[in-house]
């Protein structure tokens, strides 16, 4: 979008969302700032209601975000919830996160153009979107088993096995 001379800047809000993976649920909010305290509230507010709340174990599943990296991240978490257990992602691979594909759809669907007059006009596409996800999608059925797992390590042990041979065999001539 084109901006003139008159553009004023509207200030920033954060979008925190957890996904229930088995439920494809969406559970969101906006706060002013993102941070331990911004996270904690996401924390809460999913945790506090059920089936969470009652839950053997629950999985947090994160990224290396400075709010929720670390060992004092997991305690913290531990000691809030003791039914939650945190999970980080490898560096560099919060796409495996479910939430992060979400969080890719909501940046393509609902905020861009960023068109936006006021924060409240942000809050409300974002909470609409979330109310239509939520009413819509439905879990992803996997079909990748652990059999099929094991195939396709045997068959890449193979693959490198065989590769290892050809480079040997390269080398002595």
């Amino acid at each position: 979008m084109r901006v003139n001379h008159e553009y004023q800047r509207g200030g920033s809000l954060a979008y925190l969302a957890a996904y229930d993976v088995h439920q494809a649920k969406v559970f969101g909010r906006t706060e002013p700032t993102t941070g331990i305290d911004p996270f904690m509230n996401l924390v809460t507010q999913v945790m506090s209601q059920e089936p969470y709340a009652t839950a053997k174990r629950v999985y947090w599943i994160v990224d290396n975000g400075s709010s929720h990296r670390g060992k004092k991240a997991v305690d913290r978490l531990i000691k809030a919830f003791p039914n939650a257990v945190m999970v980080h992602t490898p560096v560099h691979a919060s796409w495996t996160n479910q939430i992060e594909i979400f969080f890719s759809i909501v940046q393509r669907k609902v905020v861009s153009p960023n068109d936006f007059t006021n924060l409240g006009e942000v809050r409300d596409r974002l909470r609409a979107f979330e109310d239509r996800y939520n009413a819509t999608a439905e879990p992803f059925q996997w079909k990748f088993t652990t059999s099929d797992l094991d195939d396709l390590l045997a068959r890449l042990d193979r693959h490198t096995a065989d590769h290892q041979e050809e480079s040997a065999v390269a080398l002595a001539a």
